[in-house]
């Protein structure tokens, strides 16, 4: 229970982050939008290139947190 309430703090201290809006910004949609086809996918891939690696480390270190509460509870 305890670690669920640190993950969901965690979750909304970085939600509040400035940089977690920066998604929204109009500069980079219409630059992004004004591309050919074959840009716009070379970019989705890029951002899935990118996105994979952070991914796998956060699931990596959410998993021993998982584990080793589970291990001191038992």
């Amino acid at each position: 229970m305890r670690l669920r309430s640190v993950l969901l703090g965690g979750l909304a201290i970085l939600s509040m982050a400035s940089g977690a809006h920066a998604q929204a910004c109009a500069l980079c949609y219409t630059s992004a939008a004004a591309t050919s086809a074959s840009a716009q996918r070379s970019l989705d891939w890029g951002i899935l290139a990118l996105l994979a690696p952070a991914l796998t480390m956060f699931i990596s270190v959410m998993f021993l947190l998982y584990r080793r509460a589970v291990s001191a509870s038992a």
